[in-house]
């Protein structure tokens, strides 16, 4: 049968004579074979098709939840960089603190010390395989935070019986700026506007219209006023145990030597006299006659 002939009859409608097709066996069987091969590769393709449709839809709901995550993750990562920042100004009230009450300073573990969450965060950028490592230094850094603020709660409670105890101290502590402005130079070497060689500035020039008024940084007494050729119009306040601050450049004065003031209270304005470059307060910490950073003392 497999090498037969077959004969296939085709009528036409409307027309007598017939149209005759001879096949060989095997050719019939050939081509029932390429149809079952092609009926059965439209059957896998058409599986094919549906699967692709459910694994893309399933790709999109994949990539759809990890940009969620990521998104998540990169506002939790900014969140605990701005969390360090505040526990690094936390750290530095307290050195301030200690300071002004002469605690003793102690060796502070610094939070995240390799730089927190990571650079790529504060870039916004995040790519998939820094993903896990990212939630990884995020819970060390959660860890870190967690040990640190009991050991801040530790230190705060010592320098609050200290306050305690040392509460006249406190008052007489120039803790608060004397003058709102604008700091143009800082406690520490810099170069003059006059001559313009290296020296060290003793303390900071906090730049306003002339006119401002100056208050009283903390409890004091009024030492003396005095006009010099380099500073100008001075007024001296000392605040016990050796403490001195010292208001340069002033218009005017608003106190008497050996008044004594309060903090909060005017002391004098912002001028320009003396030997300055413009109107503004130049303003100095001294103990037992040495300067130091006011910065180490104000707390606003």
């Amino acid at each position: 049968m497999f090498f037969g002939r077959f004969h296939i009859v085709i009528f036409r409608e409307k027309r007598g004579t017939p149209r005759k097709l001879q096949l060989k066996g095997w050719m019939l069987m050939a081509l029932g074979l390429i149809l079952t091969l092609l009926v059965a590769g439209n059957i896998v393709l058409l599986k094919n098709f549906a699967l692709s449709g459910s694994l893309e839809k399933s790709l999109s709901l994949t990539e759809k939840s990890a940009h969620e995550q990521k998104s998540q993750l990169l506002n939790l990562s900014q969140k605990l960089i701005s969390l360090q920042k505040d526990v690094t100004r936390i750290r530095d009230f307290d050195s301030k603190l200690r300071v002004m009450i002469n605690l003793e300073q102690e060796n502070i573990m610094s939070v995240a010390p390799r730089g927190g969450p990571g650079q790529d965060v504060a870039k916004g950028y995040l790519p998939l395989y820094r993903q896990e490592l990212l939630a990884r230094k995020m819970n060390e850094f959660l860890r870190q935070l967690s040990v640190e603020a009991r050991m801040e709660e530790v230190r705060q409670q010592e320098i609050i019986q200290r306050l305690r105890a040392n509460r006249d101290v406190l008052e007489a502590t120039p803790s608060v700026w004397p003058v709102g402005g604008w700091v143009t130079s800082t406690f520490g070497w810099r170069v003059s506007p006059f001559t313009g060689k290296r020296e060290f500035h003793k303390g900071l020039d906090i730049a306003g219209p002339s006119g401002t008024p100056i208050y009283a940084p903390s409890r004091g007494v009024v030492a003396f006023i005095e006009r010099d050729p380099a500073y100008g119009l001075v007024v001296n306040l000392s605040h016990g145990s050796g403490l001195v601050t010292t208001y340069s450049h002033l218009s005017r004065v608003g106190v008497k030597v050996g008044q004594v003031v309060q903090r909060g209270e005017l002391v004098a304005y912002i001028g320009d006299t003396g030997r300055s470059t413009g109107p503004h307060l130049h303003y100095e910490v001294r103990i037992s006659g040495i300067p130091v950073n006011p910065m180490r003392y104000i707390l606003n």
